[in-house]
């Protein structure tokens, strides 16, 4: 088939791909919180029919399980929090109605990845939203010249119920508080996931075959990472860069001669290096010293209330901030911290050895399959920005790349272990 040419083959290809290039259009209506949840537990109900009636899906390897034990895990967490903290049965529903659209879709998606699903549906489908995104780019900047509101309306639908109102907003560009110059977060709820979303849509464009789309793809996600003016995914941004650079040259003997005055001359300058490195992290955190004022004051409150107050299962809900963390909820900006305040010891670890193992199955396979360094890199992702988001309020967002993860972490079927011992007989 043409590499232009990419065409859903099934209901299941037709179901993502659509969802995908449509964003714009659900975040018209505001829909886009509610679309992930419903079509993760709708293919979900299909994997479970097609594998209790014996049709054909991928096995589920032991990665998948323990992503989905990790995440019950947290829904125990969840309830002995609430039960611990007497929050009523009212709050507990809530709560668990959130974890079903937040911590559970980091295992639904990847076990996902086990239906017939080509990645290159999804690749494709990023790839166009980035052609959107640039087409559309111009409008955003003549909104903020003319001075249009920067949020047009917000969606009826958040009477559903969610984070907050801006998951349901039509916004057109926001004014940076800090430094007074505009930045974008399109149909995401705030302009850092605007940056998450364009690194992984980078890291599906590297992967596209046809040159056109690629293009489009590479233009389009840069274009969204720099829109956002966030620090987190200009770094991640680079390093998926490198990530995929090196990968590209491993083979190559010049990488190799390349390496040897390079550590030589880190050896020589190594504690230059190391102080240039330091005084530019402080730029970075200097580029928005409210923001890391605040990022800091809110990782101190919930260190110290999780260690005082609820160290093992956690405070069970996310509360408010006080002033001078601008009202923010406690453990927001930063996965980890979110986890010990809100879940507890038991809630950090049932999402680290999910990472762990993933990373572990994914660097055995790094240099035998091409999909595994897709994997790697989407894990790299997700890793860097457990340090500055809350990777369950926006998994409804980067959700492809939990699909294209899963399936990275399919196990090999029969015929094709078969096939590899029989090679290695030869």
């Amino acid at each position: 088939m043409d590499p232009q040419t990419i065409v859903a083959q099934n209901v299941d290809e037709k179901i993502i791909y659509n969802s995908i290039v449509y964003s714009y259009l659900f975040w018209l209506f505001g829909a886009l919180y509610v679309i992930a949840p419903v079509i993760a537990w709708v293919l979900f109900a299909r994997l479970l029919y097609k594998k209790l009636s014996g049709q054909h899906t991928y096995r589920i390897s032991i990665s998948h399980y323990v992503w989905v034990f990790g995440m019950l895990f947290m829904l125990i967490a969840l309830v002995v929090g609430h039960l611990d903290f007497g929050l009523g049965i009212g709050k507990l529903i809530k709560s668990s109605i959130g974890w079903a659209k937040g911590w559970a879709l980091l295992a639904i998606f990847p076990l996902i990845g086990c239906l017939s699903i080509r990645p290159e549906i999804i690749y494709r489908a990023c790839c166009r939203v980035c052609k959107h995104t640039i087409l559309l780019f111009p409008l955003f900047l003549i909104a903020w010249k003319v001075g249009l509101p920067s949020t047009l309306y917000v969606s009826p639908l958040s009477i559903i119920g969610g984070p907050g109102p801006e998951f349901f907003s039509v916004s057109l560009y926001e004014i940076d508080p800090g430094s007074g110059v505009p930045r974008w977060r399109l149909f995401t709820p705030w302009a850092p996931a605007l940056g998450m979303l364009g690194n992984l849509y980078f890291i599906f464009a590297v992967q596209e075959k046809d040159s056109r789309w690629k293009k489009w793809g590479i233009a389009g996600s840069l274009l969204m990472v720099l829109m956002s003016q966030s620090r987190l995914g200009l770094v991640c941004y680079f390093a998926l860069i490198g990530f995929f650079t090196l990968f590209k040259l491993v083979r190559s003997p010049l990488l190799y001669f390349l390496l040897s005055p390079l550590m030589l001359l880190i050896g020589v300058v190594g504690e230059a290096t190391i102080n240039k490195i330091q005084i530019s992290i402080a730029a970075i955190k200097a580029a928005r010293a409210d923001s890391t004022r605040v990022r800091q004051a809110l990782a101190d409150i919930a260190v110290e209330r999780w260690m005082n107050e609820a160290v093992v299962f956690g405070h069970g809900i996310v509360e408010r901030g006080p002033h001078m963390v601008e009202y923010m909820p406690i453990g927001s900006h930063h996965t980890w911290y979110g986890l010990l305040f809100v879940k507890g010891v038991v809630g950090a670890v049932a999402l680290a050895i999910p990472m762990l193992v993933t990373f572990l199955m994914l660097l055995i396979r790094l240099f035998s399959q091409p999909m595994a360094r897709v994997g790697m890199a989407i894990l790299l992702m997700l890793g860097l920005y457990t340090f500055g988001e809350n990777l369950e309020i926006l998994a409804y967002l980067f959700w492809p790349g939990l699909i294209v993860l899963g399936m990275t972490l399919r196990a090999e079927e029969p015929e094709a272990v078969l096939k590899k011992a029989a090679a290695l007989k030869d």
